[in-house]
Formats: structure tokens, sequence, C-alpha cells
């Protein structure tokens, strides 16, 4: 009696339904490639409304001369499934797209086929982040050695000439004062490292993100990137962010004075400052059986001439920096704090479009009561 109850169910389900469910972007083509169907996730993929993509063909949303429509066309014509690895779907209005695309006949239909994408680069940016993580976890360990077996040290050294600068001619003093002064210089270094050797626990609670960005844009414009152009694209509907406001405004602030040094005197430069709720993401935590839930994404956008290849793999690292000037703790800095929040951080650059984003847990009454992560 309930295999004949399920059996019913099933033939009462609509196929478009449980196309509607698959979480990869799904698309049904016919011999031609005209497109008749779109589930939820391709719409999300192609930043397209169904009935806008039921109207076009294949071709019209691919890049040009792309391998897909040669598999759409083998599918056709030998009825079988096909694969292909790592196919970059990208297009100037989407973005970078990595992909693995299947595409299989419909036995029922000799005409029609189900074209099912998916997308490599979350668990590619997902395992960059992590690698940020411990770029921060490293700095960190540096930083307590650094100011424990250094910092004393300097104090030793900077005493010692102060005291020969007593009686020392006007020569020697020049020499004294120059060891004073690189000791102070060093000094100040380490002290600037000094916080990534805080590991007390940071005091977290419900944050307003856009309150954060909206200070951060304006303290921006004020000084440093007032020549600039700012953007705002926010979801209105983002719930509070579980985190430390303060800590938080340094992050953005920190992002968007990189961005607009990039961009540097450009007449036509903009940042683009982004919030988003992303669906069904969680990053497994190594050691044990938990998953983190990061569903709020945090962008800052800029067209500048993006970030040089050979640097990206250590952009968050300790000391890495294409300023002449700079420390490279900026971004090292960057990753701690996220990192301190339960969150990840990854870079998406080429020319014109450097993208820095931040995942960030999202706050519950759960988490304010145990100090613990949704997951």
């Amino acid at each position: 009696m309930v295999q004949v109850e399920r059996s019913a169910e099933l033939q009462s389900i609509d196929a478009t339904q449980v196309l509607g469910a698959i979480p990869n972007p799904i698309l049904v083509i016919g011999r031609h490639g005209e497109i008749s169907y779109a589930n939820p996730a391709a719409e999300q993929f192609f930043a397209s409304g169904a009935s806008v993509l039921c109207r076009q063909n294949l071709r019209d949303i691919v890049p040009f001369g792309s391998p897909v429509l040669q598999l759409a066309n083998q599918v056709f014509r030998e009825r079988y499934s096909v694969s292909e690895y790592d196919v970059d779907l990208g297009t100037p209005r989407l973005g970078e797209r990595l992909v693995d695309v299947q595409i299989s006949p419909v036995p029922e239909s000799p005409h029609l086929a189900i074209v099912r994408l998916d997308e490599r680069s979350m668990a590619a940016k997902i395992d960059r982040a992590l690698t940020y993580r411990g770029a921060a976890r490293s700095v960190t360990g540096m930083a307590a050695v650094l100011a424990h077996e250094v910092k004393n040290p300097l104090s030793g050294i900077r005493g010692a000439a102060q005291l020969l600068e007593l009686n020392a001619t006007q020569a020697d003093r020049e020499l004294t004062r120059l060891i004073c002064d690189e000791t102070d210089r060093i000094c100040a270094l380490v002290d600037r490292m000094e916080v990534f050797s805080d590991k007390r626990p940071i005091e977290r609670g419900p944050v307003n993100i856009h309150q954060v960005l909206e200070h951060v844009r304006k303290v921006a414009q004020a000084g440093f990137a007032k020549h600039l152009r700012f953007a705002e694209r926010y979801d209105p509907s983002l719930p509070p962010v579980f985190g430390n406001r303060d800590q938080l405004v340094q992050v953005f602030l920190n992002l968007v004075k990189n961005a607009a040094e990039a961009i540097g005197d450009d007449p036509s430069g903009e940042i683009v400052l982004t919030t988003a709720y992303r669906h069904g993401v969680r990053l497994a935590v190594r050691g044990s059986k938990d998953r983190l839930h990061l569903p709020l994404e945090v962008s800052v956008q800029d067209n500048g001439p993006g970030v040089p290849e050979d640097i990206r793999p250590y952009l968050f690292d300790p000391f890495v920096t294409t300023k002449v000037a700079g420390s490279g703790l900026g971004l090292a800095l960057v990753a701690k704090i996220i990192g301190d929040h339960g969150g990840v951080i990854e870079c998406d650059s080429r020319p014109r479009r450097t993208v820095f984003s931040a995942r960030l847990p999202v706050h519950t009454p759960t988490a304010e009561d145990s100090g613990e992560l949704d997951e």
C-alpha cells in the first residue's frame, strides 16, 4: 500500500519542479540551441529571468566560440551524455565564470537536451580564503616572537647609543643619532605587528554592515578618495552581521583605501560597495564535523589596473605589497580580523575590475548568547 502511495505521489510531481529544486544551473535546449527552460539557479547564474532566457539561444549567453556549442551538437548527433571540465563561460557582464559542463539527451524527447553547469570558482575561492586565514595565523606567531625577541634588545641598543652620545664628538653624534632613529623605526614596525599577537576574543554583537560601509564611505570621500566616484549596491533586507563594529570599520576602510590607491588619479575611477545574501554556502571546519554558515557577502570593487598576477597567491601574506613605501601589513591585518570573526576573504582581480569579498556570519540570538557561530 505504501509503495502504491509513493508511486502516485511521484507521478504527481512535474519535471520542472524537480529541475527547479536542483541547486546547479539547468537549461533545457532544443536541437538548434533554443532555450525552452531555465531553473532558478540558471537565472541567478546568468543574471537574467527565465522569461528572458527562454527568448534566447544558447549561443547568445555563452562566449563566442565556446566549446559548449560543440558539446550540444555532439549530444544531438550521437545521443549520449558528454562532459567537459574547466570551461570558461565568463563575459564582461557576468565576470569570470569557470564551470564543469554536462549535457545529456532527454530519452523521451529526441529534440531536447539538458545542460547542467557546476561552478568551480566557489570551491577555489573558499580554498584560497582558508589559505589567507592561515597566512594571518602565521603573522600572528611572528608578531609575538618579534615583540619579545626583538623589541627588548632594541631598547638596550637605543639606551647604549644615548649614553655614547653624551661623550661623543659631533661626527660621532651623527652616528649615534642614526642608531637611535633606526631603532625607533624598527620599534614602530614591531608596534604595528603587535596587534597580530592579540589573541583575546573579540566582543561581538549585531552590526548593521550598511552603517559601517556608509561611515567608511564618508571618511574616504572626506579625505583620500574625494576625487573618486562611489556606487552602492546594497541588499536592504540584509540581517545584522555578528561582529565588532570598530574592527569591521578598520577592515573596509583599509580595503577602500587600497582601492583608491590602486585607481590613483584616474578621472574615471570608481569604487563599488556591494552587499548580498548568499544561500547554501557552508565551510567545513578542519578537525571537526562543524559547518560554518557565512551567508553575508560584502564586497569592495575598483576599476584600477588590477593586482599583478605574480603576487595574487600571496596577497594576504605579511610584507607583500605593490606600494613603494608600503609595509605589506594592511591586508594581512584584514585577513586576521575577518578570520577572528569566523569569516573568510578572497580577491578576484583582473584589469579594470578588482573585487575583495568578505563572507561573514549572520547575527542570531543563539550566537550572541553562546559566543558561537551560526551553524
